[in-house]
């Protein structure tokens, strides 16, 4: 990531997501719950615990499709949110020490100023590389011009 030119400043508030990725979560789950309660409604032979047990199950895969498609990183004025899987975290500029997407990471990692390394999935490699690669630098951008990085005034 470092060969490339400094990307410009994106305007605040900006949300990095995998929106690729994003889509295909949540049509797969959509397309799976209305099959599996479309084939359930039409089976004569199942009797009503056993249709609304096959179609909590779609529910339960439609749900953990959405968690997986719940990451994000949103960048505004004060700092940055990430929203993983589970969870929220709200960082200041001043935390994040450094923004790193280095071949192979399956997500971006933050290197925050505790010393600790923090996973931001909503910027994810995966189908859209490219896209994950410019919203890694224009994050690594901001971070550098608003925290502690060499560019921070």
């Amino acid at each position: 990531m470092s060969d490339a030119p400094t990307p410009t400043l994106p305007a605040l508030p900006v949300t990095f997501r995998p929106g690729r990725t994003r889509a295909v979560l949540l049509t797969i789950g959509t397309v799976m719950f209305a099959v599996i309660t479309a084939v359930t409604l039409m089976l004569e032979r199942l009797n009503t615990g056993e249709r609304i047990s096959f179609i909590l199950i779609g529910a339960l895969f439609l749900a953990v499709l959405v968690m997986l498609s719940r990451p994000k990183v949103v960048a505004d004025d004060s700092g940055v949110t990430v929203v993983n899987i589970t969870r929220t975290r709200r960082l200041a500029w001043a935390e994040i020490l450094q923004v790193n997407l280095r071949p192979g990471d399956p997500w971006v990692f933050l290197d925050l100023s505790d010393g600790t390394s923090m996973p931001a999935l909503g910027i994810q490699p995966g189908i859209a590389k490219e896209q994950a690669i410019r919203d890694a630098r224009a994050l690594r951008a901001l971070a550098d011009s608003r925290g502690t990085g060499p560019d921070a005034g």
